[in-house]
């Protein structure tokens, strides 16, 4: 509120004039235009595909039904861009002649919906939209549909039990989205009765297998082998105050290579964690970028553009809140930051080998409307004056109408005292002071302190003057000179916030016409800086650059290196690996425990990962062949919540997924398979299920098996031939003690050599020594004899027992009952002690 008073002395006095919390409509924004239509692609369609999809949260749940084989293919639940780049990638591979989704969606999918629907240049093959219910998409009831369907592939034989653990071999039950999608699907072709349109009702539509469904390019990764890996790893925050999010990186390979700048390069290489790839392009496009600021010489550069992209913002949340004009002081500022921050690393691109793509791109693409948008804002926006009010404030010199109101704002305290001194000249003389004060909305008052004779509201009226209100003491009046003023001055403040927020209207859809120029600046600096944080990772820890030979099936490794336990390692020993052709398809790897059996497993699959991801690997060589999936089998995972045994989960879940799925391009790596059951049972499965894969000679996968089950090997259970090879963990005994060399040789163990591990555990020595005593003479097929010692000993105590038990009773007791004791303790004794 504005005021001005005159001193009890009658001598007026103004003061200058303050802002009111008063709030006013914000003009509706203009929505952004929508970006350039894709090109199409002439294919003609080979088959119908009807195709169901879900999003939710970020994630899409994918599932089609293709009439030309009658198989469902399904995707795993997948992260996706708001802009539904996957999808679009799934609709420009499949050509659905129909999208099936729930008729409940959020904005984004709606708004793409609506393109897909308006696209008139996909003729014949723009699909159908169809809208379902809702609750025809309910998880419990999309499960039912599932696990009720007639199936020819599943024997009439199988109990329902067997037939639910069997589907959950094929579908992931854990993935909620894309059972939802495969429910919805079901529902679909159940209604419009696909290919049986002209059947009988009771003939349902034909569903001869559920496959899963991975894009091109893409490899193929469950949530097991992430988890094993350790490519992500979430460890509950220590802080209190962060109880709230829960959850932060722990030792992991993303923890290690994140060193991203910016919230969206974070976000980007979570994303290319979760989609590896062998698409050579893109690899080797990520790999030049990596190679070239690896370089000693463009050292400087690469940590200046580090610096740059620590102002790339949240550039999307902006946007919306310029279209939904919720546009904050503090959003001007960061987007002032990331724009000029922008054009600097245009800048230095500009400078850079235009040979390489993504150089080539921001150079570019980063256009001079970035220089319109930072210059707009620069020239508009008052940001100190903005902080100060906590509004939209211009600069002087932008609109001559707001500075001359803003003129007229400030002259008006001097103004005002000399209205006030006039106003006092023609009160009463009983009043000793008076001031004229300007309130936003309302105007301009007279305010007068309230006398001590002024007790009742009609001791409040003074004439030529209208009471208005009592406020704080002091009396507020319209006067002749206060109501001149309205007319004259307006309501000044109120009308400077309306041209202000008109401006700033403006200048929102200045920016919003350019927001596809934004966010292409936000997708190339999200990739900038994830490939520079690749490259520092590369440089501090010596990684080298892999190389890719699609033609070799298989994969190449020299001397390489596990990311996470080299750092965790006082000295690491590198091992080599090599795999591919006819040779050594299925690798069976024996040695002691605690030799590094896991480590090399692990070793192997996190270095092919990287290497798919687009990054250098720990290695002073890899070539990495074709790989379209990686399937692992190395811890055991337990779920109360399942009901299933952790053997069960072994089988059911881990191994039966890689039996199933993988193909002559799949890397499986197997770890202790068997231990969670009978020896020979577990034993007899394994052997079984590598004799599966040996069986397909050529198309076997590539195969990493880690065993103590030295018995595979004696008892030849596996076929002798060049796919299979034997390799061990070398050590050797010095005395009583085992030392261990961590280096992967060909050769079979001869022991497992527990006893050793035992002692390193801190187990007794009496015990160990007896445990081999007892595995000697299992392996040498002679009977197993107590102990002498222990067993004198176990005598001695159970008699000592059986007569303190005597000597307590009382043989004078006309109620004890010998025979009694002599049943119950005497002779139940006499057997542990004879």
């Amino acid at each position: 509120m504005a005021s001005l008073g005159a001193t009890p002395s009658r001598t007026p006095q103004g003061s200058g004039p303050r802002e009111a919390s008063t709030r006013f409509p914000s003009p509706v924004a203009v929505p952004a235009p929508g970006g350039a239509e894709e090109e199409e692609v002439e294919e003609e369609e080979l088959a119908e595909i009807h195709l169901c999809v879900l999003w939710n949260s970020g994630y899409l749940g994918i599932a089609y039904y293709d009439t030309s084989d009658s198989t469902i293919h399904f995707m795993p639940d997948a992260p996706d861009h708001e802009s539904l780049k996957l999808l679009q990638r799934v609709l420009d591979e499949i050509n659905p002649q129909s999208v099936v989704t729930s008729a409940k969606q959020d904005e984004n999918m709606t708004r793409f919906l609506g393109k897909l629907a308006s696209q008139e240049h996909r003729e014949p093959k723009r699909p159908e939209i169809i809208f379902l219910p809702s609750v025809d998409f309910g998880l419990e009831i999309s499960k039912q549909r599932l696990l009720s369907g007639n199936y020819s592939f599943i024997p009439d034989s199988m109990t329902a039990t067997e037939k639910i653990l069997f589907l959950s071999s094929i579908i992931p039950f854990d993935c909620l989205l894309t059972v939802r999608a495969l429910g919805g699907l079901l529902k679909f072709l159940g209604r419009r009765r696909i290919g049986v349109e002209l059947e009988d009702y009771n003939v349902s539509v034909p569903i001869l297998a559920f496959k899963k469904f991975v894009l091109t390019h893409l490899v193929n990764l469950d949530q097991d082998t992430y988890s094993v890996l350790q490519i992500f790893k979430s460890e509950s925050h220590p802080s209190v105050y962060k109880v709230a999010s829960g959850l932060k990186e722990g030792l992991s390979l993303f923890g290690i290579l994140n060193r991203c700048r910016c919230k969206w390069g974070e976000k980007l290489l979570r994303l290319w964690f979760t989609r590896p790839t062998h698409d050579l392009g893109e690899l080797n496009s990520r790999l030049d970028v990596i190679q070239f600021f690896l370089l000693p010489q463009n050292l400087d550069m690469a940590q200046m553009l580090h610096r740059l992209l620590g102002h790339i913002k949240n550039v999307p949340l902006i946007l919306k809140r310029m279209k939904l004009s919720h546009t904050k002081v503090s959003d001007w500022q960061v987007l002032y930051k990331t724009v000029y921050s922008a054009l600097g690393l245009r800048d230095a691109c500009c400078s850079l080998p235009q040979s390489i793509q993504l150089f080539r791109d921001i150079a570019q693409e980063f256009s001079d409307d970035l220089h319109h948008i930072a210059s707009l804002i620069g020239k508009v926006v008052d940001f100190e004056g903005s902080l100060a009010e906590n509004r939209f404030t211009v600069l002087p010199n932008i609109d001559p109408e707001i500075d001359e109101k803003k003129r007229r704002l400030m002259g008006l305290p001097n103004f005002l005292t000399e209205v006030a001194r006039k106003e006092l000249e023609n009160l009463d003389s009983r009043i000793p002071s008076c001031s004229v004060i300007y309130i936003p909305l309302i105007g301009f008052l007279l305010c007068i302190p309230r006398l001590s004779s002024m007790v009742e509201a009609s001791d409040f009226e003074i004439d030529g003057l209208d009471f208005m209100f009592l406020s704080e003491e002091k009396l507020h009046y319209r006067s002749a000179r206060t109501k001149e003023l309205d007319a004259l001055l307006g309501d000044l403040h109120c009308e400077i916030r309306d041209q202000e927020t008109l401006l700033m209207y403006q200048l929102q859809c200045q920016v919003l016409a350019r927001a596809a120029v934004l966010t292409r600046v936000l997708d190339l600096a999200s990739r900038l800086d994830v490939l520079l944080a690749l490259a520092s990772a590369a440089r501090d820890y010596g990684y080298s650059r892999p190389r890719y030979s699609p033609q070799v099936l298989g994969v190449r490794i020299q001397n390489g290196r596990h990311p996470l336990m080299e750092l965790c390692a006082r000295t690491f020993v590198p091992n080599s690996t090599e795999c591919g052709g006819d040779k050594g398809r299925v690798k069976v790897i024996t040695g002691p425990n605690s030799s590094g059996k896991s480590i090399y497993l692990k070793q192997v699959g996190l270095i092919v990962f990287m290497a798919l991801v687009g990054s250098f690997v720990p290695a002073e060589e890899a070539e990495i062949g074709a790989v379209d999936a990686i399937f692992t089998r190395i811890h055991s995972c337990e779920s109360i919540s399942l009901g299933l045994s952790t053997f069960m989960i072994d089988l059911n879940q881990q191994v039966a997924k890689a039996v199933n799925n993988a193909t002559a391009q799949s890397l499986v790596l197997i770890d202790e398979f068997g231990k969670g059951t009978n020896t020979v049972d577990g034993l007899a499965l394994l052997a079984a299920v590598l004799r599966h894969w040996l069986a397909l000679g050529r198309t076997c996968p590539h195969i990493f098996v880690a065993t103590n089950f030295l018995s595979l090997v004696q008892l030849q259970l596996l076929p002798q031939g060049p796919l299979v090879q034997y390799l061990t963990m070398e050590t050797c005994e010095d005395g009583n003690d085992l030392v261990f060399f961590y280096q992967v040789c060909e050769g079979v163990a001869k022991a497992s050599h527990a006893s050793h591990t035992a002692v390193q555990a801190g187990l007794p020595n009496r015990l160990v020594a007896r445990g081999k005593e007892v595995s000697d003479l299992i392996r040498s097929g002679k009977p197993i004899k107590p102990v002498k010692d222990l067993l004198k000993k176990n005598q001695m105590e159970n008699c000592q027992t059986l007569v303190d038990k005597f000597m307590k009773l009382d043989l004078e007791d006309p109620n004890l009952d010998l025979n009694v004791f002599m049943s119950q303790e005497v002779l139940p004794a006499a057997t542990s002690i004879l």
